[in-house]
């Protein structure tokens, strides 16, 4: 399955780049692509009920979903980023400790180190709504990302804390170009609820395949090793 997910990626990214979608940094291969209408898609994000209703929303640190980081913030809600590679777990976001001039820095992951709170996942509040960044999706809510497994393993980690169900609402924002047929589900992924391109939003009909924690049988030694979060939940078992 790796192999199709990983030919999936480089269509994508082909596609994307051939078609000149790409915004700013511009980068496709090996990325959570940044896309033209990346802002249109987050505002569409942002107008759910879902996102309305949410007080404490987790959004990745990508380009193509910083719009829904800082509309967070505007709007008063807390928002959780995964630090790089996971290696200091997560930070947390209070727009109240904010002045509104640092909100646009502070939806960045430089930013987010700087104003936020580094805060063990036990320590989180409950999260309401999960934006993710995609590579690519499916109609049926399948997806893929850049292909290291980070947002899989975020969500186990939180997922094992508690902190989301398995009816926490996940939504993803892409390009129409990132639409695709079909993508394999390993049981480590977590299918959307709905996911937004700039023109519209999908809505997810499928059963939701969503892990209740890690799956260390699945999960390789060195990633054990390097994430200290793993590392700690591996020590309890």
């Amino acid at each position: 399955m790796s192999e199709q997910k990983q030919r999936i990626r480089e269509s994508v990214w082909k596609t994307l780049v051939q078609n000149k979608a790409l915004a700013f940094p511009f980068k496709a291969y090996g990325a959570i692509p940044n896309f033209k209408g990346s802002n249109e898609a987050a505002r569409l994000v942002c107008l759910s009920k879902e996102f309305l209703n949410a007080s404490v929303v987790k959004v990745n640190p990508d380009s193509p979903q910083t719009e829904v980081r800082k509309r967070c913030l505007l709007q008063g809600k807390k928002l959780v980023m995964p630090t790089p590679r996971l290696k200091q777990g997560f930070v947390l976001i209070d727009p109240s400790k904010l002045d509104s001039n640092k909100i646009a820095k502070a939806c960045t992951i430089a930013g987010a180190l700087k104003y936020g709170k580094i805060v063990h996942p036990e320590e989180l509040p409950q999260i309401e709504l999960i934006v993710v960044g995609s590579v690519a999706v499916s109609k049926d809510g399948a997806r893929v990302g850049k292909g290291e497994g980070y947002a899989e393993l975020e969500y186990a980690i939180l997922r094992t804390y508690k902190k989301v169900t398995r009816e926490t609402p996940i939504f993803s924002s892409v390009h129409e170009l990132q639409l695709v047929e079909w993508i394999p589900v390993e049981p480590f992924d977590f299918t959307l609820d709905a996911f937004f391109t700039p023109k519209r939003r999908f809505d997810v009909t499928r059963e939701k395949a969503r892990p209740e924690g890690v799956l260390w049988e699945l999960l390789p030694q060195e990633k054990i090793r390097d994430i200290p979060l793993l590392k700690e939940l591996y020590n309890k078992l």
